[in-house]
């Protein structure tokens, strides 16, 4: 018995990525399930792009205001009541809703899980059974497979992970781990708009203390982390999605707001190669 989440989600993306395997593969297009990948995961990243867009806009305005709630929480320390009062007049003062990030975040969540699950379902299958479990979710009988299709991209099966691709192909396998942390990386890094100048004596008033800077900082560097593991133990097919994701997010990411917080050290870089 499936659940509602496969019923409204899953299953209808898993559809949308067998109409565009059977479209690539009926034009002769090699690797054509890694390329139903890459595509379905562009198509999904631009329906939600109208919320990634509110979503940064409301982060880099919070970013920016975050200095002045600093100086609220100095002034008001110890009045809850007034402390928050005055956070939300200075959020309205500015046209910053602090809830919509979060709100758009609840709404891309799910649909990312479940492009995720679709791909978690799909790259596991072995060839025997491919057909018939894939076939089962089809709508149309005419988008159903009669073959199995090919589970290699550029000649690694993307059902198999680099932890265990690691004897047969070398060091060099972990370049694609590597790559899913460093794009991570970099588009965590672009969410941080530049820090204001402040005084001497409210940097003395601020040092220790900013917990939310702090958390964001070792966000910055566990996150990417983390998806390296993952990427290392995961299904390649997986790490495609996820590199694709994020990749397509940093183009994003430069449309709305430019290099954000990458914008310092890029003008270093090119301060030195002039």
């Amino acid at each position: 018995m499936t659940n509602f989440f496969d019923q409204v989600l899953v299953f209808p993306f898993i559809n949308v990525l067998v109409v565009i395997y059977q479209a690539l593969f009926s034009l002769h297009i090699p690797y054509a399930l890694g390329f139903s990948i890459i595509i379905l995961t562009i198509i999904i990243r631009i329906i939600l792009y109208p919320l990634t867009k509110s979503q940064l806009k409301s982060s880099k305005k919070m970013q920016e205001l975050s200095h002045h709630v600093s100086k609220i929480k100095e002034k008001h320390k110890g009045d809850a009541k007034r402390l928050q009062a005055e956070t939300m007049k200075l959020y309205k003062e500015h046209g910053v809703n602090p809830m919509s990030g979060c709100l758009t975040a609840l709404v891309q969540f799910p649909i990312l899980m479940a492009l995720y699950s679709v791909l978690n379902k799909i790259v596991g299958l072995n060839s025997q059974t491919i057909v018939s479990e894939v076939n089962k979710i089809i709508y149309l009988d005419l988008f159903k497979l009669k073959t199995p299709w090919d589970p290699y991209f550029f000649g690694l099966s993307l059902a198999q992970s680099p932890s265990s691709l690691l004897q047969q192909i070398g060091p060099l396998i972990l370049l694609i781990p590597l790559s899913a942390g460093v794009f991570q990386f970099i588009q965590s890094k672009m969410m941080f708009v530049k820090p204001p100048v402040v005084s001497g004596e409210e940097k003395n008033q601020k040092k220790g203390g900013d917990f939310t800077s702090a958390l964001q900082t070792q966000s910055l560097y566990m996150f990417p982390a983390m998806i390296i593991y993952f990427s290392y133990i995961f299904p390649l097919g997986l790490s495609l999605y996820w590199n694709t994701l994020t990749i397509f997010g940093i183009l994003q990411q430069y449309k709305i707001q430019g290099w954000g917080g990458l914008e310092v050290w890029i003008k270093k870089i090119s301060s030195k190669g002039k």
